[in-house]
This record gives structure tokens, C-alpha cells and sequence, in this order.
């Protein structure tokens, strides 16, 4: 359920879908933030580079897929601020075709409500590949009263 309006931690229900997103990670993305980054790794840019470094092909930058990951959650919430805490680990490399770069799957859903606190954690799930790349992804939403 992706919606424009502000959730309310009275409407959330663990195990809702609460932001989806599929998107593209071009070889352009890669160099952009390659850029903005100042990460000028060759292994995310440059085919030879990441041959020569035993790869099956030129790497997403970790934190880029980490970023890509947690905006839907942030477009769902509406406010970057509400989060909290946001944790990941890297489990599998985002492998960027020259042409055809390489599709990114993202589902968040709702895995622990605190009434008390007003909190929510937001597990994410991210393939590529039909395979996770990133692995125990969750943030944490805080709401107002």
C-alpha cells in the first residue's frame, strides 16, 4: 500500500506492504555517484577494472543500493526525519550491465509495531536477479502523536 497521505501509527499492521518500488541502476548512476560520493573506485565504472579485480562485471556502489533501498520507505513516511535508525548488511554485489544496467526489486513492510514509543521497524527486502543483495534491512520510524 504506497499512498501519498501520512501514515498513522494507529493504521499500520504488521505484515503490510507498505511501500514497493522496481527500478533501474545505470552505468550513468554509477558515475554520478562515483561523482558525488568522492568513492572513485574504477571497479564501479570501469569494465577492465572490475575484470582485472576478479569480478563478474562492474559493481553498484554498496552504499548507492543501501540509499536506493530506503527511499521508498522515506517517500512512504514523508518525512525523511522520521527515521530514526536504519541498518544493512551486504550479502550479494549489484552486477551493472553496460546496456541494460541491472533491476533493483524493493518491498518494505511493517515487522514490529511499539505503541508505547510509537515506533515501527520497516523490514526491506532488495533483489536483484530474483536473488537478495542486501540482507537484515530494516529501519526504524518514530511518529508523533
Amino acid at each position: 500500500m504506497t499512498t501519498t497521505q501520512t501514515p498513522k501509527f494507529d493504521d499500520l499492521e504488521i505484515g503490510a506492504i507498505v511501500a514497493k518500488a522496481d527500478l533501474t541502476v545505470t552505468r550513468e548512476d554509477l558515475v554520478r555517484y562515483a561523482g558525488a560520493s568522492v568513492d572513485l573506485n574504477p571497479i564501479h565504472f570501469n569494465d577492465a577494472a572490475a575484470a582485472h579485480a576478479g569480478l563478474s562485471g562492474v559493481l553498484a556502489h554498496g552504499m548507492l543500493t543501501a540509499a536506493l533501498a530506503l527511499q521508498p520507505v522515506v517517500d512512504w513516511i514523508g518525512d525523511p526525519t522520521a527515521v530514526v535508525s536504519y541498518e544493512t548488511r551486504f550479502t550479494r554485489p549489484v552486477v551493472v550491465d553496460q546496456v541494460n544496467g541491472a533491476e533493483l526489486s524493493i518491498s518494505a513492510k511493517v515487522a514490529r509495531l511499539d505503541a508505547e514509543e510509537r515506533t515501527a521497524r520497516i523490514d526491506i527486502t532488495v533483489t536483484c536477479e530474483e536473488q537478495k543483495v542486501l540482507g537484515k534491512t530494516q529501519a526504524h520510524i518514530t511518529f508523533s502523536a
